[in-house]
Formats: structure tokens, sequence, C-alpha cells
């Protein structure tokens, strides 16, 4: 420390994984940064360097471990300068970055879309106020809970969820592999999740199921939601008739938003209408058995119990994979990945293998399941680690 209590950036930390973990980081953020410079991006944020990241980890990780009033801080750190914030909260006097003064101002910005800012001076970091408006591809840490820190940016164009980068929880540290998305079978929503799929407006197909992955995770129940081809109803046959719960005629709340033309002038509200009907398919996906959406975002069921057609054999291998460095694929029976929700989409993927299916587990787990034309198999890939 110094003396007026600013964070120095020579302190040495005492979280091993924030040393462990601020190279591959800082690289990220260096490469992204620079694609898009040459992109022609503009307004973008400032490159974290190795010793920043390892100190703001390292600050983050021991303010998560402590207690305000009882309850754990969670809290969001920015790296960036009040003058690349539109309409900046700056303090009159530069704090330090220590848990102390996290864990003090954790309730004060608890709510999503407040960051605390984060920034630099010679040798020394500091924080400088709170934003709501940070620039594209901006350094954040989320804690999210006692021991657990996201890594995540925020994407260029502003639209959808962060881009995590890494997780740290304790001593396990994971870091996306961004080459996952240059696998052949790669779905568009992985390559969403992953940063890579460029999304000019919000009603976008890719950017929705996103948006209803992160809502079914939210809602701590566990869910099934499969997605099938307009086009056919050839997924009828892996469903047990009567359908509990089928909706007729299908419900179109969706399906007419992401069809509306979007402006600047009504976008906020869209945004909000489009996030209530989001929460209510979601919600739908707590109730046993499977949600059934079509590729044109028609609720077409709820409550569906899977069944295999009539000729059909049982699945017996998936594929696992997580897109994390050093995370090899595993070759495992449907049962070993997760309980009966898991081996139901496998089963509908392994018979419907135009369709794909959303599991989300109570525990947090989320698993993407879809056909790999390339290994012919069912594909099941854990992206938990991506809707944090």
């Amino acid at each position: 420390m110094s003396n007026n209590g600013i964070r120095s950036l020579v302190s040495n930390t005492s979280y091993k994984a924030a040393h462990l973990v601020s190279g591959a980081i800082e690289a990220h953020f260096a490469k992204q940064l620079s694609d898009a410079m040459q992109r022609g991006e503009d307004r973008l944020a400032p490159e974290p360097q190795k010793h920043i990241i390892e100190a703001i980890i390292d600050t983050a990780f021991w303010t998560s471990l402590r207690k305000e009033e009882g309850r754990s801080p969670k809290i969001s750190l920015a790296f960036l300068s009040p003058t690349q914030s539109d309409q900046p909260l700056i303090f009159e006097q530069r704090l330090a970055l220590t848990p102390d003064i996290l864990t003090k101002l954790a309730p004060a910005v608890e709510r999503s879309g407040i960051h605390l800012g984060v920034w630099q001076d010679d040798d020394e970091i500091y924080i400088w106020g709170t934003t709501n408006d940070i620039p594209g591809f901006c350094f954040v840490l989320e804690v999210v809970e006692p021991g657990l820190l996201v890594i995540k940016h925020r994407r260029v164009d502003g639209f959808g969820k962060f881009v995590n980068v890494a997780v740290l929880k304790g001593d396990e540290v994971k870091v996306v592999d961004e080459q996952s998305v240059s696998l052949p079978d790669c779905p568009a929503l992985l390559s969403s999740l992953l940063g890579f799929t460029s999304q000019s407006s919000w009603n976008n197909p890719v950017n929705l199921h996103v948006q209803l992955a992160v809502s079914m995770r939210a809602h701590g129940h566990g869910g099934l939601l499969l997605i099938v081809p307009s086009e056919s109803d050839k997924w009828r046959e892996s469903i047990l008739h009567p359908i509990s719960y089928a909706v007729s005629p299908s419900f179109n709340g969706l399906a007419n938003l992401m069809v509306q033309n979007v402006n600047n002038r009504n976008l906020m509200l869209w945004k909000e209408e489009l996030s209530k009907e989001i929460d209510c398919v979601a919600g739908l996906t707590a109730v046993d058995g499977a949600t059934i959406i079509n590729d044109k975002h028609e609720l077409l069921a709820f409550g569906a119990k899977i069944t295999r057609p009539h000729g059909n054999e049982t699945v017996k291998q998936i594929m696992v994979t997580e897109p994390i460095i050093d995370s090899p694929a595993q070759i495992v029976s449907p049962g070993q990945d997760g309980g009966t929700r898991h081996f139901a989409a496998a089963q509908f993927v392994y018979d419907q293998r135009d369709a794909f299916a959303l599991v989300a587990s109570q525990d947090g787990r989320f698993t993407i399941f879809s056909w790999s034309p390339c290994d012919d198999i069912v594909h099941a890939h854990r992206v938990d680690t991506l809707l944090l």
C-alpha cells in the first residue's frame, strides 16, 4: 500500500490463482482488442495488463470471503477511466482497492448493471466511482458468491449477455477455450456464448436462445427446452401423447416480438417486453417434462414427456465437451452425464437430429444437446461456465 491507502501495483498477491491465470486473461484481451481495432471498431476499452489483472482478482477474491451485516458481497469491477464512460458517478476522493472498502461499498452496487470503476495512475490502482456504461471489450470482474469470480467483457455491439473469459472458484480455474468455436459441429448458440457471433440486432434467433438459457438457469428449478423445426411435425413421434399441456393454437408472444422492426426509439420498450416473454417461456421449463418451441419461436407445449419412437433404439453413448482449455472430450453413457432430463434430451436429439435441447440442472449446470454429423453421435456441450 502507498501512504494514501491506494493499492500499489507492485504489491504481492496472496491468492495463487490470480497469478496463475492473469497471463492467459491478458492475452485474451490483447487479442480481442487488436482484432477489434483492425475491424475498425470504435469506443474500445483499455487493454488490461497482467499485473493489474492479478491485483484486481486478488483483492476481489479476499473480498468475496467477507461479510457485511451478515451478507456476502456481490460486486462488479470494471477497468476503465472515468472519461471512457457516459455519465459516470465520480467520488470526490479516490478510494483504495482493498477488501475493506469493497465490502463496505457492496450493498450500494449489488444490483445488475452497476460497476465500480477501477483505474491506474502510475504505479497505483484505485476506485474512482460507479458507472452503468462501459465500452466494448471492457475487463469486468464479477464477484458472484464467496470464492467464485467471473472474468468477462462487454460485447462490442452492447447486445446480449457479457462474454465470459475465465471462472475462478477457490483453487479451481477454468479459462474459456476460444478455439471451441472452430469445431465443425459448434452450435450457433455456443458460438454466441463464446462471443464470436456477429449480432447486428437484438431480434436475432441465436441471441434469443442465449437469453432463454440464462433465464432457465436463473430460476433454479432445473428445466428442459426443446427447439424443433417448424416445417415438420416429426418431433411428435418422440413425445408421449396426449400431451398434458399442449398449446393450441401455438402461442406467439416471442414470435411476434422477434419480427418487429426495432429501432432506437422503441428499443428499450421492446427489450422490456422481450425479457418478460423470455422469462415466461423459461418459467414453463420448471414444470416436470419438456417445454417445446419451434424455430419460429412459437410455443407448442410444456410438461411434455419424451419417449422413444417405435422401432428406434435407445441412445447408448454421447460425447461430452466443455469449452474450457485442457478439457478433453469424453464418450460416456447418457446416465453418466446427469439425471433423467439429460437422458431424455439425449434420446430426443438422437431420434430428432434436426432439433436441439437445452437442459438446466438445479445445481446450475447447463448443457446444450445437438446431433454431431461429423462424429455421428449426440454431442453434449457443457456451457454453465459461459452462463455465470
